[in-house]
Parts: structure tokens; sequence; C-alpha cells
């Protein structure tokens, strides 16, 4: 699209750490540790997956290549490197303890690793990093609440979130409420996938049940006009992942998916990744999709990187300074 608009300065909040390495990576971290994982690949390089449960079968053998502190390392400070480049100004990682904890990486050692890399692109590439500690919804409610409790114990100053990914079919919610008590108790701002596999009584269950701030996915709280309402009057951000979306065959196409109706309703709209490197995509990538499929301006993209920065899971300073950040782009 000839005519698509500039992108502005991009931030997210919605990306899952593993999720981040790319082909080449994986390649390099798979030799580092001796193992074979020339099945995942296509012909052209590239993650092969077609269904949902190839899709996991991919992402968990990825997931094995990752393992050690330094590792975390290299894919955090990788990552952050390449989407400064792009214009990324803040990102937001999902960080499970339970995917380290399977090589004996302890929960602190994890955090500290993904917390340096943070550190030096903020020093470097000018781009800052929080951390959203997640537990695994299909691992059960006391892995959640040991989670959360791991979380409480050891606090970090980039630790600021927790979450919950995972099968949203699992369990009642109910069942895992005490894990965001004690993460709420703890100081940590929540967020939890929702929305996204089931309807919007998952949205209502989070939103009720959790009491939480944000919401991964969300969309199909659009099936809703009154929780739809509901989300835009009690601001609740939507950390939307548009290509994420498609590829799990929860919408045709970008042209078809819900972003633009959300975000005219009010509700809080941002624009992430989720898992970039097995969707081919990336949060700049993101914006230039939904400009094209919806004919966004770039003022409604920076709306977006404004949401994103007011619902960040950061100190108010760091806040601020994001926020004169996207006003000087716009004055541009």
């Amino acid at each position: 699209m000839s005519n698509a608009a500039p992108i502005p300065p991009v931030a997210e909040l919605h990306c899952h750490v593993e999720a981040t390495v790319s082909p080449a990576d994986a390649r390099r971290l798979a030799a580092r540790h001796r193992l074979d994982i020339s099945s995942v690949f296509d012909d052209a390089g590239a993650y092969r997956w077609r269904t949902f449960t190839e899709f996991l079968h991919v992402y968990d053998a990825v997931s094995e290549v990752v393992r050690t502190p330094e590792d975390y390392f290299e894919i955090t400070a990788h990552y952050f490197e390449r989407m400064a480049a792009k214009g990324m100004i803040y990102g937001e990682l999902i960080v499970s303890p339970a995917h380290a904890a399977r090589f004996g990486l302890p929960y602190a050692v994890l955090m500290d690793a993904v917390a340096s890399a943070m550190r030096e692109a903020e020093t470097e590439n000018s781009v800052a990093g929080r951390i959203i500690v997640t537990a695994v919804r299909h691992y059960g409610a006391e892995h959640a609440f040991e989670t959360a409790k791991a979380a409480a114990a050891s606090p970090h100053p980039y630790v600021t979130g927790f979450g919950m990914a995972g099968d949203e079919a699992f369990g009642a919610a109910a069942d895992f409420r005490s894990a965001f008590e004690i993460a709420r108790d703890a100081g940590l701002n929540c967020t939890v996938h929702a929305g996204e596999i089931l309807g919007p009584e998952s949205v209502r269950d989070a939103l009720q049940i959790f009491k939480v701030q944000r919401i991964g996915h969300g969309v199909r709280a659009i099936e809703d006009p009154a929780l739809v309402a509901e989300l835009a009057d009690r601001s609740v951000t939507l950390e939307v992942c548009p290509t994420s979306n498609v590829a799990m065959g929860l919408y045709p196409s970008i042209a078809e998916h819900p972003v633009r109706v959300l975000s005219e309703a009010g509700v809080n709209v941002t624009l992430n990744a989720d898992d970039p490197a097995f969707f081919d995509t990336d949060p700049v990538e993101e914006y230039k999709r939904a400009a094209n499929a919806h004919g966004f301006s770039y003022d409604t993209l920076l709306g977006f990187t404004r949401n994103a920065i007011e619902a960040a899971f950061c100190d108010d300073e760091t806040k601020t300074r994001l926020l004169n950040n996207i006003a000087t782009a716009d004055d541009e």
C-alpha cells in the first residue's frame, strides 16, 4: 500500500521470550548444546508448522535450546537490539520460570539474566524493557500458586508484572484466583491470556476473578457488545496480536480482524507480536500490517503506542520519559 502511514516509535506489551529466538539463533544454540532440532525447519529455513498442535511441538523444541543464563541473556539482547534498530522504544517480555526450571535454572538466576540484557539494551540502544513473570495455566493451579509465590519472595526491579498463559480451557478460573491475589499483594501488576481460544466468558473471568489491569489478546470480547463497552468504560487495555490471531485461525485475515472495531469502540488497544519468530513478524511489522489492512493514520498508530506506554508495567519515571519521547516524535 503505497500511501500507508509512516510508522511511529512502537511499544510492545505481549511477547514470549523463547518466541523471539530466530531460526538462525535456534540453530546456533542447538549446536552449543549438541541438540538436533533439524525437524522443526522447512526447506526455506523457517519454522515448520501448520496446525496449533504442530506449533506447540515446534515451540517446545525451540524452547529446549534455551537452557542457561547465557542463552537467556543472548536471546533477550538480540531481540532488543533488532527491535531498537526498527523503532521500538519499550518492550515487555513474558518469562515462564517453568521452562527454565526444566534445566535446573533457578528463578532468580533466570530473571537476572533477562534483566541484565534489558539493562544493557537501554544503555546501548535506548530501548527500555520489563519482565512479566508468567504461570502456564495447563500446568495447574498449584504451579500458578508457586510461580506467584516465587515472584513475591524474590522481588526484582525489572520484574513488574505477573501473568498466566497457556490453555484457556484448562481448569476453572476460580482455581487460579489465589495466584493473582499473591501477585497483587506483592505489588505486581497483573495480566492474563483470555479471549483468544475461548470467547467473552474468558474475558469476564479475567476481569471479575483475576481482576487484571490488562488482558493478553481479549479480542473475542467483540462477540459481546456489552463487554466491549465495559472494557472501554473501565479503561482495560488489550494486548492485541493480529498476526498471531490470524495464524491461529481466529480470523481469516488482518483486514477481518476486529482491531479497528475495538479501537473505535473506545477500547485501549495495543499492537503486539506475541511469538515473532514463529509468525514471521515483530512489533513494527504489526503496526505496518494493521495500517495497511485498516488504513490507520499515523495519529492512530501513535495512539496505540501511547496506550501501551500508559498501560506499561514500569515505574512512573520511565513512563513519563517514554511519553515525552513519543510527544517529540508527534511534533516532528
